[in-house]
């Protein structure tokens, strides 16, 4: 029998996505195919402990999304051995009885897409899924990803990034960007600490809430238009699948209406929209993936207007997993299953560190 590939599924986090990313791991390893691939779950705590965790019971309350957390009492505190081939060492018996040969890192927001676990992944000499060091932290950080999308044509909405010393007047951002406008934090995502101010009263509290999270902020304007989104799946030459649209039923698309209100809002898969409009977003959307080096994975957020104007929002390179998450709903409309899509992502991450094998990492004279 032909030896299992064994994916290390790599969760949880020290984000305020924390709870996100247990929903995510769970359908991931619910949907992959078992008779191919041997998952070993990996649980980072918020305190940033990595557990080893027993596959059947490796979450509570697994089906309440306000209640779901880890359930540490099945867990072993392990480490990965930096150059071990994919070793896993129990911190309490200093034994090294796992490993991993592809980690599948399902972490979303600070501290797992933003180049960080990459970079550890990396170093330890592991493929992994998804962008890599630099796609992941541009990818993360709203302000630098907004310049890089700028500076290649792409369309954007207006912005500032500022810092706690350079807080701009609310007549400033006013004169700007006009009302409303939205207030979030540069590096984060889920709509966590996202902020619509309409008046003045509500400035204030939307940057003390934006600065909790992060510390540079986003102020954005307010477009008023649609909301489309965009799968993109691929290494060098990546392909789009068919656009979706979000109809939330909250103000915008907010933490709760994603991932806790069930009608929080609706998707229409595919989206309404005419062939010209559809190759359009399809088009930018593998545009915007390549131009912030992603890799494997990633989801395009437009905003379309009345006019006919396409936007792009942002781009998430670790995009939900969840049951009623768009990235993979978005591919099996344009007929790839859950399954082969996660079959065909780790694929991808084994053909990327092949590649990055072969790269010399010594000079030789006589090569010259």
């Amino acid at each position: 029998m032909k030896k299992k590939i064994k994916i290390g599924i790599i969760f949880g986090g020290k984000s305020a996505e924390h709870e996100v990313s247990l929903q995510s791991a769970k359908n991931v390893f619910d949907a992959i195919d078992k008779e191919k691939y041997e998952p070993v779950l990996l649980a980072i705590d918020k305190d940033g402990r990595w557990l080893l965790n027993n596959s059947s019971e490796f979450l509570l309350n697994s089906g309440n999304p306000k209640l779901i957390k880890l359930n540490s009492k099945t867990s072993q505190s392990v480490a990965l051995v930096p150059q071990g081939n994919g070793e896993i060492s129990n911190l309490d018996t200093h034994q090294s009885d796992s490993s991993i040969d592809v980690a599948f890192p399902i972490l979303h927001g600070p501290f797992g897409e933003d180049g960080t676990i990459q970079g550890l992944l990396k170093l330890a000499n592991i493929p992994f899924v998804g962008a890599s060091v630099l796609g992941s932290a541009v990818g993360m950080d709203k302000d630098v990803m907004k310049r890089l999308l700028r500076d290649a044509g792409i369309p954007i909405a207006s912005f500032l990034a500022v810092k706690e010393n350079e807080i701009p007047t609310y007549e400033e951002v006013v004169k700007k960007l006009g009302l409303p406008f939205f207030v979030k934090p540069a590096n984060m995502g889920s709509s966590v600490g996202v902020s619509n101010v309409g008046e003045k009263m509500d400035f204030d509290k939307a940057i003390r809430e934006g600065f909790k999270y992060d510390r540079k902020v986003l102020i954005e304007e307010n477009i008023k238009g649609r909301e489309i989104e965009c799968s993109v799946l691929g290494n060098d030459d990546p392909v789009a699948s068919v656009p979706g649209e979000v109809i939330s039923s909250h103000d915008f698309y907010s933490y709760e209406a994603k991932y806790i209100d069930e009608h929080g809002a609706a998707l229409e898969i595919p989206a309404k929209l005419s062939d010209e409009i559809t190759k359009k977003v399809q088009a930018l959307a593998v545009k915007t993936f390549k131009t912030l080096a992603c890799e494997g994975l990633g989801r395009v957020d437009f905003f379309l207007k009345e006019n006919g104007d396409v936007l792009v929002n942002e781009i998430n390179t670790i995009p939900g997993f969840t049951s009623i998450s768009m990235y993979p709903k978005l591919w099996e409309a344009s007929g790839i299953s859950y399954a082969e899509l996660i079959d065909r992502l780790i694929q991808l991450a084994l053909e990327r560190f092949e590649k990055e094998q072969k790269l010399k990492t010594s000079y030789d004279t006589e090569d010259k």
